[in-house]
C-alpha cells in the first residue's frame, strides 16, 4: 500500500486509523490518527514505496523510542515489515516557537527559560547517541499542558538526508538560532527553516541580538554569539554546555498554558534619579518579587546609607522603669557607651568619605592639568579592532575529484571559473551518473578554490540550481581532501545556501564538493563566495 493511495479512514496494523493528512514532503506523509486500542490521538508518518531511506527512518525511530526525557516527543511504534511502513509518535498540541513569534519577540527571561529546557532535552538525546541536525522554530512546541516538546529527534535528520561530522556542534548552532529568533523575532538561518523575517546582518553574518532588539542582557547576547560563532569568544561545543550557560542567566518561569503572552521588549529607559534619603530599612525578602538566578549585589554607585541617630533608638521605652532599674529611667543597660561607639563609627565613615572625595578632586585636577579628559585605560592596552568580515578574492579554481580506481569524471575540470564569475545563470557541472553515489566510480567531485594565501573563513555561500544531494565544505592548507578539515555538510536547496564556519577556520584552500549527487544524477554549482578576513 503506497502513500499515494492511502486515504483518511485507512487502518494500519489493525489499530491506527488515519484521520487527517497534515503534510506531504520528500516522499513521506504526516497524519493525525487515532490509536483505536488506547483511544488516543497519535501522529503517524507513512512513506512512498520509492522512498530510499525507509529502513533508516524506522531504525532511528526505534532508537528514539528508548529516550525517556519528557521534553522529547515519544515514539510509540515503528515498523517496515508489512505492506506499508509507518512510524507512530506522540500527537503534540500547542504553539510552535515560530507561531509564538508571529507578533513579537519573547521577553528575554522567558526566551532563556524556553531554550534552557530545549538544550537540556537535546543534551539527554546526545547522551543516548542521537541528534537532530535540522532544528528550526517549528520543532520547539510549548504545549497546552504547559510543557516544552522538541519534535523530530533522530528521524528528521534521516528524512532530510542530513549528516554532520559534528552533530553536537550542529545542534548547538540550531539551538542558538532558535534562541536568537526567540529574542528578536528574526531568523538567522536558512530561509527554508522559518517564515520569520531574516536576521539583519552583513555579508551573510547576522548582527548580534542586542543590535537588533533592545532589552537583551549582555550575558544572554554573549551566549547566542558563542552558539553562532559571532565574535571572539569560544564557541559552545555541546547542548549540555549551552544548558549550563543558560542556567547562569536570569530566567522567567513559563506560564501554565500554550501561548507565552509575547511582549515587545521595551527600549532601555533612562535611570530614575536616586532618592535624596534612602529608606532606613530594606524591604523584607518576603515582599520582594522573586527573580531566580539574579545576584543581589548593590550597584557600584549605590548612595551611602544614612546612619540612624543614637537618640532615636534610646526613646523606645516610654513607660515607667522596670523594677531594679536605675533612677535615670534606663533599662539597666549601659546606653551611653553604645551611643559613643555608634558616633565613633559614623565619624570614621565620614573621615573615609571626605578622604575619598579629596582624593577624587586631586585626581581630577591632575587629569585636567595633563589635558586628559577621557576615560583612562588603567594600565591596560585597548583591544585591537576586530578584522572586518568581507567577501574574499579567489585566486584560482580547479576541478577536484576522489576517484575509485582509475575512473575520472570527464567534465569535472572544465569551466571551473564559472563558480566565481558573479553570474548565477552559468554553472560548473559534472558528467551524468547512474546513481547518487557516482556509480561507485568516485567518493566525491567538486571544485577547489585557491585563496592565494591563508585566510580566516567565517562562512561560505553556495548557489546550486538543484535540490538534493549532499554538498560538503572543507578548508585547510593542503590540496588533499584527507588533510582538509570538514566545516559543514548541507543538502542542495535549488538556490542559495550558507555554510557557517563555527568556529572560524584558517586555510589557503576551500573545497566544495558533492559527496552524493542530487536526483538529476549530475552535480552543478553556479556560484561560490567565501567570506572572512585575511588577518
Amino acid at each position: 500500500m503506497s502513500t499515494s493511495v492511502i486515504e483518511p479512514g485507512t487502518r494500519l496494523a489493525g489499530r491506527y486509523r488515519l484521520e487527517e493528512r497534515i503534510s506531504d514532503s520528500g516522499g513521506s506523509s504526516l497524519w493525525k490518527a487515532i490509536d483505536e486500542i488506547l483511544a488516543r490521538a497519535v501522529a503517524v508518518r507513512t512513506f512512498d514505496p520509492e522512498f530510499p531511506r525507509v529502513a533508516e527512518v524506522v531504525t532511528s525511530a526505534r532508537a528514539a523510542s528508548r529516550l525517556t526525557d519528557p521534553r522529547l516527543t515519544q515514539v510509540f511504534d515503528a515498523d517496515d515489515s508489512g505492506e506499508s511502513a509507518y512510524v507512530v509518535s506522540e500527537w503534540v498540541v500547542g504553539e510552535t516557537l515560530e507561531q509564538m513569534l508571529g507578533k513579537a519577540p519573547l521577553e528575554p527571561g522567558r526566551a532563556a527559560t524556553l531554550l534552557y529546557e530545549a538544550a537540556e532535552a537535546m543534551a539527554a538525546a546526545h547522551a543516548a547517541g542521537l541528534a537532530h541536525l535540522c532544528l528550526t522554530p517549528r520543532d520547539l512546541v510549548w504545549t497546552t499542558g504547559g510543557t516544552v516538546k522538541l519534535l523530530g529527534i533522530a528521524t528528521d535528520a534521516v528524512l532530510g538526508d542530513r549528516y554532520s561530522d559534528d552533530p553536537a556542534g550542529e545542534d548547538v548552532r540550531g539551538l542558538g538560532r532558535m534562541l536568537y529568533a526567540a529574542l528578536t523575532a528574526h531568523w538567522p538561518g536558512d530561509d527554508k527553516g522559518s517564515d520569520l523575517p531574516p536576521a539583519p546582518g552583513n555579508a551573510g553574518v547576522p548582527h548580534a541580538p542586542r543590535q537588533v532588539q533592545a532589552g537583551i542582557s549582555h550575558a544572554v547576547d554573549a551566549i547566542v554569539c558563542r552558539c553562532l560563532g559571532l565574535g571572539e569568544a569560544g564557541a559552545l561545543a555541546t547542548p549540555a554546555e549551552l544548558a549550563k550557560a543558560l542556567r547562569g542567566v536570569p530566567r522567567t518561569p513559563l506560564p501554565l498554558f500554550a501561548g507565552l503572552g509575547n511582549v515587545q521588549a521595551p527600549a532601555p529607559r533612562p535611570a530614575a534619579p536616586a532618592p535624596k534619603r534612602p529608606p532606613m530599612h530594606s524591604t523584607s525578602p518576603a515582599t520582594q518579587p522573586h527573580q531566580p538566578h539574579q545576584s543581589h549585589q548593590p550597584p557600584a554607585s549605590q548612595p551611602t546609607t544614612r546612619i540612624p541617630e543614637p537618640r532615636a533608638r534610646s526613646r523606645r521605652n516610654t513607660g515607667p522603669p522596670p523594677p531594679g532599674s536605675s533612677s535615670h529611667g534606663t533599662t539597666g543597660l549601659p546606653r551611653r557607651p553604645a551611643n559613643r561607639a555608634l558616633l565613633g563609627v559614623a565619624a570614621a565613615a565620614l573621615t573615609v568619605i571626605v578622604g575619598l572625595g579629596a582624593w577624587a578632586l586631586i585626581d581630577n585636577g591632575s587629569k585636567e592639568k595633563s589635558g586628559n579628559t577621557g576615560v583612562s585605560d588603567q594600565g591596560k592596552k585597548s583591544n585591537p579592532p576586530k578584522p572586518a568580515t568581507v567577501k574574499l578574492n579567489v585566486q584560482n579554481v580547479t576541478g577536484f575529484e576522489k576517484p575509485i580506481g582509475n575512473h575520472h569524471d570527464e567534465a569535472y575540470n572544465r569551466n571551473t571559473n564559472l563558480v566565481i564569475d558573479g553570474k548565477s545563470s552559468t554553472s560548473w557541472e559534472t558528467q551524468s551518473y547512474a546513481d547518487p553515489d557516482f556509480g561507485n566510480y568516485s567518493k566525491g567531485i567538486g571544485v577547489l578554490l585557491d585563496m592565494g594565501r591563508s585566510v580566516k573563513v567565517s562562512n561560505i555561500k553556495i548557489i546550486t540550481p538543484q535540490v538534493g544531494g549532499i554538498l560538503q565544505v572543507k578548508i585547510g592548507n593542503s590540496q588533499s581532501a584527507t588533510d582538509l578539515k570538514s566545516v559543514g555538510r548541507q543538502q542542495g536547496t535549488g538556490g542559495e545556501l550558507t555554510v557557517p564556519v563555527n568556529p572560524q577556520v584558517s586555510g589557503q584552500y576551500v573545497l566544495v564538493w558533492f559527496t552524493k549527487l542530487p536526483s538529476s544524477l549530475k552535480g552543478k554549482l553556479s556560484e561560490i563566495a567565501v567570506y572572512g578576513s585575511t588577518s
